[in-house]
């Protein structure tokens, strides 16, 4: 049995597989949200209209990405549990279909995102001003889709077999280029906004192909052909279904925080901009236990390991505590300078200084639930996190979409928001911490039925 919490808080038999994955896994994950960090730094440079219409486009891009989350989510639960079984021709078998299927969606996301682009800027509750912006960055950074999911594709494969660190090199070079370019087409080019989308469109690329030589390179090694497998597409996406439909209740959360920001006023979603993007930098931080879980509870449930799971999911869900703690104390600590790199506007600096307050509060519940999502997700356990999305999304919609007709003022509003978000997370806390705690996701081989 693992030693308690307290008497060995940094001493653990499982410690040393977990960081092996988590912290290779973690500078990667925090690549993606310095994305569009640092993109809201350097927008923020044009004007409060132009980091709010970075906002809503940002949403709605993240949206149709979130729905796909499975090329790398389940693919990694599935090769990690071939991997466990000593079958890594199969899980490369897998991995080569994942990214065809990523190169049709993503040209299908292309497809059905360039016309509806401004119905979907005007969904947001984006105002006149802020609109334009919104739909140049939109439909510029569009073109990245495709990469993207390649990328995604690519990064599930990698981490099934238990590679953490050939996803970081790609993530860290990308957010690197992305950076430079950014700033150099902004600031020094005066491209406006769209030279921030055009960055973004280049530096996916580049990870892209880097991604798609790795696994041509792995294919040929093991014998596996290179040519899709009609099976293998359907398979990947009948597997990915419920993913799908738990992407998609997550979205529509995020969704309607953004919109409730956008009806408190342009200085409330320009400051829920910062504010997002700062907790999505904590949580893919904490998401880098619960990805490392993915492949651990994969590859034990395939080598038939129950005890084992068991031992290394109440290890993480540990470190998931430990590290949340550390993040509130870490917001609170730099919380009066926290608005300096994104905003010279006196309202925005305090809207985004009031909502990190809650943020730097639900820190230590968002490590319990995001190792918890991860560790069932490793286990194929798709089915229940797609029914436990629905439902907590249904908890929180009322306490959302109450707080504009509250007459709040912009801080009460914002705080308000921030709070239903919180609900939110408690939920979805609650129903994997019930699922968790039974035995039905602990099926073991080489798949699950």
């Amino acid at each position: 049995m693992p030693r308690p919490l307290s008497a060995a808080p940094f001493r653990h038999r499982h410690d040393r597989e977990i960081f092996a994955l988590a912290i290779p896994t973690f500078f990667a994950l925090v690549s993606e949200p310095l994305f569009l960090l640092t993109d809201s730094a350097i927008v923020g440079t044009l004007g409060t209209s132009a980091l709010a219409g970075l906002g809503i486009a940002g949403q709605v891009l993240l949206t149709l990405v979130a729905v796909c989350i499975f090329l790398a989510y389940g693919t990694t639960a599935a090769v990690a549990r071939k991997f466990g079984a000593g079958d890594v021709p199969g899980g490369i078998r897998d991995g080569i279909d994942g990214l065809w299927l990523a190169v049709l969606l993503g040209a299908a996301a292309i497809a059905i995102g360039w016309p509806l682009g401004p119905a979907m800027v005007d969904l947001l509750g984006a105002s006149p001003e802020v609109a334009p912006y919104a739909l140049v960055y939109l439909r510029v950074s569009l073109l990245s889709t495709p990469f993207l999911l390649i990328v995604m594709a690519g990064t599930g494969v990698l981490r099934g077999l238990q590679d953490a660190r050939t996803p970081l090199a790609v993530a860290v070079a990308s957010f690197l280029g992305n950076a430079l370019l950014c700033a150099v087409f902004v600031l020094v080019l005066d491209w406006g906004i769209a030279g921030s989308a055009w960055a973004t469109v280049i530096a996916q690329g580049g990870g892209a192909f880097w991604y798609v030589a790795v696994m041509v390179r792995r294919a040929r090694s093991e014998g596996v052909s290179l040519a899709p497998s009609a099976a293998g597409l359907r398979a990947s996406a009948s597997a990915g279904f419920a993913l799908f439909l738990r992407s998609v209740s997550m979205r529509v959360v995020a969704l309607v925080t953004v919109a409730v920001a956008a009806r408190l006023g342009d200085a409330s979603v320009a400051a829920h901009q910062v504010s997002h993007n700062i907790w999505a930098l904590l949580v893919f931080a904490m998401d880098a236990i619960a990805i490392a879980g993915q492949a651990i509870v994969g590859r034990y449930l395939g080598a038939g390991d129950v005890r084992g799971t068991r031992d290394a999911t109440r290890r993480m869900v540990e470190w998931g505590v430990m590290l949340g703690t550390a993040f509130t104390l870490l917001v609170l600590l730099v919380l009066p300078w926290a608005w300096i790199p994104f905003t010279s506007d006196p309202q925005v600096r305090v809207l985004i200084t009031a909502s990190l307050v809650v943020v730097a509060l639900l820190q230590p519940l968002s490590g319990v639930t995001m190792v918890l999502d991860g560790v069932l997700m490793g286990a194929g356990d798709q089915r229940y996190l797609a029914w436990a999305s629905l439902w907590t999304m249904l908890a929180f919609l009322p306490f959302a979409l109450v707080v504009p007709p509250l007459g709040l003022s912009s801080t009460g509003g914002i705080v308000a928001l921030w709070v239903a978000y919180g609900i939110w997370i408690l939920a979805r806390a609650v129903a994997l911490g019930h699922r968790a705690r039974g035995t039905a996701w602990l099926v073991t081989g080489a798949s699950r039925p």
